[in-house]
């Protein structure tokens, strides 16, 4: 017997996210940004740097620099001159000469070498006596080993990290050209929801999605319009989903987009642009809904709370990130030794929620978090990874090896 989750008609999640992401382009609207507003963009433009890193050659620690053919040859060196990060010293170091240096302090002309001070010894009349031989380029840091200048250092489509911020101020840029942000308007539909903090009627339940949802949705870095909770009515239905198109570059919904639920939201999505309602082999989240309203996009979530999080991560933020102008980011999977039974069907991707460690024998491990219904956040608030199951396998029992995928940052 064939049921509706294992039967003809669902679209492999392999299949549907590449089908998805040809659907979208990258925006092309650009703008500049100061240093200190840039975290989280994404560049429009390489950045190539105007300047070698370091500037010059300086010292790696704490010695004297020195000219390396006298200290191979000459017992004993005169110190002419101090030199501390930021204070070079100007003239030029002649042979049986040295300069105490300081970690960062410019290299003089004529020196080629830095000795550590714990290799020498300073003699009562001020000159120093070099242990040990020493080669041209020992402890020096040279000018552009760390960049060169007209080097890309960052590629178009960069989500700058803090990192990156540090490296472009080192570099002297005070403003970089990104894609200026999405604007993404999330709306929640169905007459059962009630915000938080609000007496339920019976019947009702509290609204989740919307927090959920926006709360991922800032971490990517996108400018969130909450909509907040619209009732299965067709004109407010209406109503809300043309505001949303009117502001926003991507409009996103939960609920409504299953076989028998809210004929409304259907009905207006339809009318106000090109819909594609999706069955896809994933679990959670079979429904999904994908298209164009007259001036966005639209990505439809089921309205279960844990398949509105992992379609929206897993389909929808890669989307997203497309859209938005950003390089594609490779998800992380490792192989773990399952420690208990994942119980699965064949018929569709599953991905079980589940926490990974390392074990005392140095394996990786995982242990899913308990029940796995769509309903329960609980399974996502204690997991720290996905336990994906492929499309045709069964359940996967204790001590077989199982795909994980661990949280990223939008998760964690």
């Amino acid at each position: 017997m064939v049921d509706c989750f294992s039967g003809p008609g669902l679209t492999p999640f392999e299949d549907a996210l590449e089908q998805l992401l040809v659907q979208v382009r990258p925006t092309t609207k650009t703008q500049m940004v100061s240093l200190n507003k840039a975290l989280g963009c994404v560049l429009s433009q390489a950045i190539v740097s105007p300047m070698a890193v370091p500037s010059h050659d300086n010292s790696a620690m704490d010695g004297y620099a020195v000219r390396s053919a006298d200290v191979n040859a000459q017992a004993q060196l005169n110190v002419i001159a101090k030199v501390f990060a930021g204070h070079p010293y100007e003239g030029s170091v002649g042979e049986g000469q040295c300069v105490r240096v300081m970690t960062g302090g410019q290299i003089p002309d004529g020196c080629d070498a830095v000795v550590m001070q714990e290799n020498v010894v300073v003699q009562e009349d001020g000159r120093v006596a070099c242990s040990g031989g020493i080669k041209a380029g020992n402890h020096v840091r040279r000018a552009g080993e760390d960049i060169e200048q007209g080097a890309t250092v960052l590629s178009v489509g960069r989500r700058l990290t803090p990192s990156d911020i540090g490296l472009l101020a080192s570099l002297g840029i005070a403003e970089v050209p990104v894609y200026e942000p999405l604007t993404v308007a999330v709306i929640s539909t169905g007459d059962e929801l009630q915000k938080p903090g609000v007496p339920l009627e019976p019947g009702q339940m509290y609204e989740s999605n919307g927090y959920t949802v926006s709360a991922i949705l800032e971490r990517l870095g996108v400018n969130v319009v909450p909509f907040g909770i619209v009732p299965d009515e067709l004109d407010a239905l209406r109503n809300t989903f043309s505001q949303a198109d009117d502001i926003a570059d991507v409009v996103i919904s939960s609920g409504g987009v299953s076989v028998g639920e809210a004929d409304y939201t259907k009905q207006v999505l339809e009318e106000l642009g090109r819909i594609d309602f999706w069955k896809l082999a994933m679990k959670p989240g079979k429904p999904f809904a994908f298209g164009h309203l007259p001036s966005s996009y639209f990505i439809g979530l089921p309205g279960n709370p844990v398949s509105a999080m992992v379609t929206l991560h897993q389909l929808a933020v890669p989307l997203l990130r497309k859209i938005r102008g950003e390089s594609p980011a490779k998800r992380t999977r490792l192989q773990a030794k399952a420690m208990a039974d994942f119980p699965k069907r064949p018929g569709r991707t599953d991905f079980q929620r589940g926490v990974f460690s390392v074990s005392d024998q140095g394996e990786l491990v995982v242990v899913p978090t308990g029940a796995q219904g769509s309903g329960i956040l609980t399974s996502l608030s204690l997991a720290n990874c996905y336990v994906i199951i492929e499309q045709d396998r069964g359940t996967v029992t204790a001590g077989e090896a199982v795909t994980i995928e661990p949280f990223d940052s939008l998760l964690g």
